[in-house]
């Protein structure tokens, strides 16, 4: 099969803007936590709304029967292969070419796990390498600290300027899907109550709210190694991360710094990455194309 996909489209610092615009001002990590930038009031209902219901969903549901827990973890996996295959390693740093019917099919998965729109996710994650570790760095634990790096830059840093950062998403096939991103996630959130309340909690606010903190452990613990200087680039790769992000391969995140370039994340034999390992699955059966090695 052919692979249909965007050229690459290099993004060069020095013509690119500083920072994220937020209403908040050019600290916003000093305002109060419970303040969501302009246009962000939905965001931060959202976040506040799933871990609350997924804090009520452990007290009241925390033994949710066998079938409902296969469920909730194969979605999360799925979701979790949608946002590093498809949003990091394909839209972000164009390491891998994806055919389109497997592309799609992991944005549709990253966006029922929550993740946001491709273009979004894309234009942040691309100002975090280019500014990291800066005031300008769009969720760094050092300028801001954990929790900002953790969850607040969702809703208080301001909106990345997706021109700028993605202009290579600035298509049809991807604006697509900021039009189906609230369907999607209403259908995420509240799907589960066609099947009772405990699948309600658990497949809706419970999974979300898990498959939210794993993704943003990246943002925080895996950019808090001791001893750095200032200004250096704190990102470390730390082993028992593995373990919650069901060895995809986000954990080996020092690496990822070190080479962003690169497909694969882990490097060693015995730093399981099974983005890498459906990466290079693809690629055997023509599903993807111009896979970027490390070595």
């Amino acid at each position: 099969m052919g692979i249909a996909q965007p050229e690459d489209s290099p993004i060069s610092e020095s013509a690119l803007p500083a920072v994220a615009t937020s209403s908040l001002g050019p600290e916003p990590w000093k305002a109060p936590w419970w303040r969501p930038a302009k246009g962000d009031r939905a965001t931060f209902f959202y976040l506040m709304l799933i871990n609350l219901l997924a804090i009520a969903g452990v007290i009241f549901f925390p033994m949710p029967g066998w079938k409902i827990a296969a469920v909730t973890f194969a979605l999360i996996w799925v979701g979790g292969m949608g946002v590093t295959v498809g949003y990091h390693r394909s839209l972000a740093h164009t390491s891998v070419r994806l055919h389109p019917i497997v592309r799609h099919a992991l944005i549709f998965f990253a966006m029922f796990n929550g993740s946001g729109a491709p273009d979004s996710w894309t234009a942040n994650h691309r100002q975090h390498h280019a500014k990291v570790e800066t005031p300008e760095d769009i969720s760094s634990p050092w300028i801001g600290g954990f929790w900002w790096s953790h969850l607040r830059w969702l809703w208080q840093a301001g909106n990345v300027p997706l021109q700028r950062w993605c202009p290579d998403l600035d298509q049809p096939q991807y604006r697509f899907w900021n039009r189906m991103q609230i369907p999607i996630l209403a259908v995420s959130l509240f799907g589960g109550l066609a099947f009772g309340w405990t699948a309600f909690f658990w497949l809706g606010p419970m999974r979300l709210a898990a498959s939210l903190h794993l993704q943003c452990f990246i943002n925080s613990i895996a950019h808090m190694r001791p001893g750095r200087t200032d200004g250096e680039d704190s990102s470390q790769n730390i082993t028992w991360l593995g373990f919650l992000h069901m060895f995809q391969g986000e954990n080996w995140h020092g690496n990822h710094h070190a080479k962003p370039w690169s497909a694969r994340f882990g490097w060693k034999v015995w730093q399981l990455d099974f983005g890498w390992y459906a990466i290079v699955l693809l690629e055997a059966v023509g599903l993807a194309a111009k896979v970027r090695r490390p070595f």
